[in-house]
């Protein structure tokens, strides 16, 4: 299903228990290192649906560390990213002669309540969320929360820069309770985000009583080249997958 979120060309991984630590590399268990259980157990299932698919990939045994941004260090040549919420975890992964960046968000459904809404949304988002049916409303105002997490984990390894909630606008362009793609607009045109905007590949799927929110930037449509191992390359494959 995660892999659906994504153009051709990824690999993907999903875990719905806690993560077992003693499968954990060293290296990756000293993040953790007196972390509570729950923290431990979701750092874990990340980590080894990391290794699941980097695995597609011919890559065995990797540590995947974590920089001093907390940000995971994925094997160079390669970019990815994980999401773990409360009974779901995932990672995606593809190469960097593919994929600038990639960016992958799981929220529960329901789980952005009413008071939060204008802290996330700018007012045409919730212009949006409010011309939806009640029952829908907390659903949607979720989707924009999940879509602009899964923006902010694809462009900081990318841009290196920390955006606000307000510095970017969600719409799906076809609203639906199950799947589609949507747009992603800069409202911040002094971050590096108004240059390759319009080139992301944004798709979410509602599953399971969750949200996922994927977004994948390809590398020949990268503005400027990645920060952090990027590289150039065909997008003629690079299309947006099918949800």
């Amino acid at each position: 299903m995660i892999e659906a979120l994504f153009p051709p060309g990824v690999a993907a991984a999903e875990l719905r228990l806690p993560g077992d630590a003693a499968l954990l590399d060293p290296v990756e268990a000293r993040v953790v290192a007196g972390a509570v259980p729950k923290r431990v157990g979701e750092f874990a299932a990340g980590r080894l649906c990391a290794r699941s698919a980097l695995a597609r990939f011919g890559i065995e045994g990797f540590a995947l560390r974590a920089g001093a941004d907390r940000q995971p260090l994925w094997p160079e040549g390669f970019v990815g990213s994980i999401t773990h919420t409360v009974g779901f975890c995932a990672a995606v992964v593809g190469p960097a002669t593919r994929f600038a960046a990639l960016g992958l968000d799981t929220e529960k459904a329901d789980s952005l309540s009413p008071e939060l809404w204008r802290r996330i949304c700018l007012a045409s988002e919730i212009d949006w969320i409010e011309s939806l049916p009640q029952a829908a409303q907390v659903s949607a105002a979720t989707l924009v929360f999940s879509a602009k997490e899964a923006l902010y984990k694809c462009q900081y390894p990318y841009t290196g820069e920390r955006l606000s909630f307000h510095d970017v606008e969600v719409k799906p362009r076809d609203w639906s309770a199950g799947h589609g793609d949507f747009t992603i607009s800069s409202r911040n045109n002094s971050t590096r985000i108004a240059d390759f905007a319009g080139a992301l590949r944004a798709v979410y799927r509602f599953h399971e009583g969750f949200i996922s929110a994927g977004v994948a930037l390809c590398a020949s449509e990268a503005a400027g080249g990645s920060k952090r191992g990027g590289g150039g390359g065909s997008s003629r494959l690079c299309r947006p997958g099918r949800a």
